[in-house]
């Protein structure tokens, strides 16, 4: 099981329990609006605790529905889908659909606190409704957009993409944007619609893609290429299973009076995030090492 998966089945326990908490507060909340205890007398005196009793009843039960149906899909999600192939892109649509769904929930639990009637209300402001719609028209259209590429194969959390001038890492979805890492560090905000509008390209939808590490070293007359790039080389051997060692390289992309720019690459199979960010740490501190050695010699 890959540290992705783990990480959401440890997540999915705790709502688990979260839910049979809730479903306990429901049986308590029907007990005090149904049976009969020492408040019940209290309670049917006052319609404004009845109205609040039903309210909140009505919004477990529908959270409870809404919980249910996402553990279960979550649950087949998992068990048909392979290790490698798990995205946190789902998961992540599951939960925005859920808080639409628990936003909507609420706003009916709060109506029916207030005694009011949530089919009469809407029916009675069918023309501002109307309006608020044509308001947020684009909203709306960015919000379908964001739940298209959350379930979608095409973009990734950790995918390097190029939008338009913007190149930078995908770093979470939203409702609204998509929020890219620029490669000095600046945080870009892309609109979902402007995904859909724009050329996109992605550089990690390969079955196996490039991982580019650039570096500045000191220059030494003594550099030896071919040992740094085999010292190099051996840091991915704990990497093997998902790192192409044998396709490693090192290259000199440009040669200063001080100092050498190189680049190390090499191939890594795609949807292994965790293994290429460590494979990339690897490699880095290893090139600190040895600089380090090489200034202390």
């Amino acid at each position: 099981m890959n540290q992705l998966k783990s990480i959401i089945k440890s997540k999915e326990n705790v709502r688990r329990r979260n839910f049979f908490i809730k479903l306990a507060i429901l049986f308590g909340l029907e007990f005090l609006y149904e049976g009969n205890s020492f408040l019940t007398r209290y309670i049917s005196e006052s319609v404004f605790i009845q109205a609040g009793l039903r309210a909140l009843i009505f919004l477990l039960s529908a959270n409870l529905i809404i919980s249910l149906g996402r553990i279960a899909v979550l649950k087949f999600y998992l068990q048909k889908t392979d290790d490698h192939k798990v995205q946190p892109n789902f998961m992540i649509g599951i939960d925005r659909i859920s808080w639409i769904l628990n936003v909507n929930i609420l706003l009916i639990a709060i109506m029916l606190a207030f005694n009011i009637k949530p089919l009469e209300f809407l029916t009675s402001i069918t023309i501002v409704a109307a309006a608020i719609a044509l308001l947020t028209k684009d909203y709306i259209t960015n919000i379908v957009n964001g739940l298209i590429i959350m379930f979608s194969e095409q973009l990734e959390i950790g995918d390097k993409i190029t939008v338009g001038k913007n190149t930078g890492f995908i770093r979470d979805i939203t409702l609204v944007n998509l929020v890219l890492k620029g490669e000095t560090g600046e945080i870009i905000l892309v609109p979902n619609n402007m995904i859909f509008s724009s050329d996109v390209v992605n550089y990690s939808k390969n079955d196996s893609h490039q991982v580019i590490i650039d570096s500045e070293i000191p220059f030494h007359s003594n550099v030896q290429l071919n040992e740094l790039e085999s010292s190099l080389s051996k840091e991915l051997a704990p990497f093997s299973d998902r790192v192409f060692v044998d396709g490693a390289q090192l290259n000199v992309l440009e040669r200063k009076p001080e100092s050498l720019v190189i680049r190390f690459q090499f191939p890594i199979k795609s949807g292994e995030k965790a293994i290429e960010k460590s494979a990339k740490n690897a490699i880095n501190q290893a090139i600190i090492n040895w600089s380090d050695e090489r200034r202390k010699a």
